[in-house]
């Protein structure tokens, strides 16, 4: 997908960007690529696979989630900053908090956000288990990101409890995504959430398989969950 393939796809589906904007994606691409060959952040660094598989593919939420609304949103385990980052250069007006557990990436993040000029961004390390017990960050999000950091039973115990009652859990997943749901979806009813809506679509141009879900909030999270690190993923709730 090439920079003006994004631009069409994007205004097809009603996101216009400025030229601001559509630097700010270029600036994303370099700065990536060269903070990439000192660590890893991706194994996709050619610009027509990066604007497809990382910033549209990010931006692709965006169809099935009202974003022009002013929200306060955290994205668990965003690695080089996907989905949020992409989501944030096209909605300049969202609040977003990146929660990590490799402190190198976040450097890479306050790094990237400077090179950006983005506002009202914070990155913080720390594991999402322990992040979601902290007071401060406990059901405080109007909506909460995830793209491809774990099976949807584990997602859903790291992400579900930063959701505020009446938010949305947005889990972003490839093809495997009817079968997470088979085994993820007594974790979300136990978390305090219930499945919206699920959309399923192929990227353009490689054509795999995509699925967004979303999932509301409807009651608060039991104060146990999530619990310490590494549990989730050795005993998911099913």
């Amino acid at each position: 997908m090439n920079t003006e393939q994004f631009i069409e796809m994007l205004a097809a589906k009603g996101i216009t960007l400025s030229p601001e904007q559509i630097q700010a994606y270029e600036t994303y691409y370099s700065t990536l690529v060269e903070w990439n060959e000192k660590m890893n952040l991706t194994a996709i660094t050619d610009k027509p696979e990066v604007y497809l598989k990382h910033f549209y593919d990010s931006i692709s939420a965006a169809f099935y989630f009202d974003f022009n609304q002013p929200l306060h949103i955290c994205d668990v385990g965003a690695g080089a900053g996907f989905p949020s980052l992409p989501i944030k250069i096209a909605f300049p007006h969202l609040h977003i908090t990146i929660v990590d557990s490799l402190n190198k990436r976040i450097g890479f993040l306050e790094h990237l956000a400077k090179e950006l000029g983005l506002e009202n961004v914070r990155f913080i390390h720390d594991r999402a288990e322990t992040f979601g017990q902290k007071k401060e960050h406990r059901e405080a999000y109007d909506a909460v990101t995830a793209r491809a950091v774990a099976r949807l039973s584990v997602l859903s115990e790291l992400c579900l409890p930063l959701v505020k009652v009446g938010g949305t859990f947005i889990a972003m997943k490839g093809a495997s995504a009817k079968e997470e749901w088979d085994t993820g979806k007594k974790a979300i009813a136990v978390l305090g959430g219930k499945l919206e809506q699920s959309y399923s679509f192929t990227l353009p141009q490689e054509e795999s398989e995509r699925n967004i879900l979303i999932i509301n909030k409807e009651k608060a999270t039991p104060k146990k969950y999530p619990r310490k690190p590494g549990t989730p993923n050795k005993t998911p709730i099913e």
